[in-house]
């Protein structure tokens, strides 16, 4: 398939400065969010802020409906909070928990996740269960579906994450959704390195709830990102917090909340990075999310064979599905050192910490990783520029 890597990176000024394979933690924005962004802070110095999110109303409108057209969903199901973390938190804390609920989650899960599977599991007596990985490293549906047939307490979720921060494995999340579907159980897919870099869509996937950021593949401004709620399901939760935006305040005694999936929201919000949101996810639709997963995985594929053919150098990416990010360690020299080494040669990656993903590096009994993750504005000659900045192993 014809990609024009040409016209993405004319319209991408820091590719010109940097080879940037640091996409799984934030993406060079392209010059149309950046413009969008400035243009409404220039409103809101010209006019005030109030004024201005008035008069930029339609651009604000626009988000919601190009996010829902994005996964598939309607507008009235999308809220649009701060960040991946905040939309997860919403989600999976309005939700209501007692002793022996369990919440079946995945090894790859991320440490800000789990943390809040432990806190509630604290507060409430739920219980946290680990599926296991089938051969592939990827989550067992099989066990998924023996965990949810089994048990003296009742599944309450099924909370998994489809891209794993540590590593290019891709969950299978339609499978676990119509597992989850057939015993009626809630699911809730973390799709903060998915969405963006490869098709999602809600119907296909079947969750109930879905959470995702702006700022890595979507290559939105820092500070944004989205909670899809399914209609049906809208009731089922209660928001952990209510503002006057998420509810009106209707008699001294009562309040309502609003019927759609912004009572997720609260009242002051970034106008500016809302509307760069949704020119990024315009710009990604513009290009089409079949052509953006064909061109990453064509450049992280090529990056892992090539990192495997240097001595001492390792791939850690697991899964019958790979995705654009793609870990590695070299014999000798720590992550840090490796991610500090390669930025002298003009090169950005990062580091996958272990605390940040207990539950799977340490089983693997692995160290910290580098993490190098490409998007379709990056070029093979960058691939060879990082593999050629490597340091020897030791």
């Amino acid at each position: 398939m014809d990609f024009d890597v040409g016209l993405a990176r004319r319209d991408t000024p820091g590719a010109e400065k940097v080879a940037h394979l640091n996409n799984a933690g934030a993406a060079l924005p392209p010059i149309q969010v950046t413009d969008a962004v400035i243009a409404h802070l220039k409103r809101e110095s010209e006019m005030g802020g109030y004024e201005a999110a008035a008069a930029a109303q339609d651009l604000v409108e626009r988000t919601y409906s190009a996010v829902a057209e994005l996964i598939g969903a309607q507008p009235d199901e999308i809220a649009v909070i701060e960040n991946a973390t905040r939309a997860w938190d919403m989600a999976f804390y309005g939700m209501t928990f007692a002793a022996g609920d369990r919440i079946l989650t995945a090894r790859a899960e991320y440490a800000s996740n789990v943390i809040a599977f432990l806190q509630v599991a604290a507060r409430t007596g739920a219980v946290v269960e680990v599926i296991d990985d089938d051969d592939s490293g990827q989550v067992s549906v099989a066990d998924l579906r023996h965990r949810l047939s089994t048990g003296t307490a009742p599944v309450k979720l099924v909370a998994i994450t489809h891209v794993p921060t540590q590593g290019g494995l891709v969950n299978p999340a339609e499978e676990i959704g119509a597992v989850a579907r057939e015993v009626g159980v809630p699911f809730l897919l973390d799709a903060c390195q998915s969405v963006g870099q490869m098709p999602v869509h809600i119907d296909r996937i079947g969750c109930d709830m879905l959470t995702a950021t702006g700022r890595k593949f979507l290559r939105a401004p820092r500070g944004t990102g989205f909670l899809y709620v399914r209609r049906e399901f809208l009731d089922q939760l209660e928001p952990p917090f209510l503002d006057l935006h998420a509810a009106t305040w209707t008699a001294p005694d009562r309040y309502e909340m609003r019927p759609d999936a912004r009572r997720f929201e609260n009242w002051e919000t970034n106008y500016a990075g809302k509307i760069g949101l949704g020119v990024a996810v315009d710009y990604a639709l513009s290009w089409g999310l079949e052509a953006i997963q064909a061109r990453v995985t064509g450049l992280a594929d090529r990056l892992r064979q090539q990192l495997s053919g240097r001595d001492g150098v390792h791939v850690h990416d697991q899964g019958v599905r790979r995705c654009g990010i793609v870990t590695f360690t070299v014999d000798g020299v720590s992550a840090e050192e490796v991610e500090r080494r390669v930025h002298e040669y003009g090169v950005n990656v990062s580091v996958s910490l272990v605390e940040y993903a207990r539950l799977d590096l340490q089983h693997r009994a692995l160290p910290d990783l580098v993490r190098a993750s490409v998007h379709y504005y990056n070029t093979d000659d960058e691939l060879e520029q990082l593999v050629s900045a490597l340091p020897p192993p030791t």
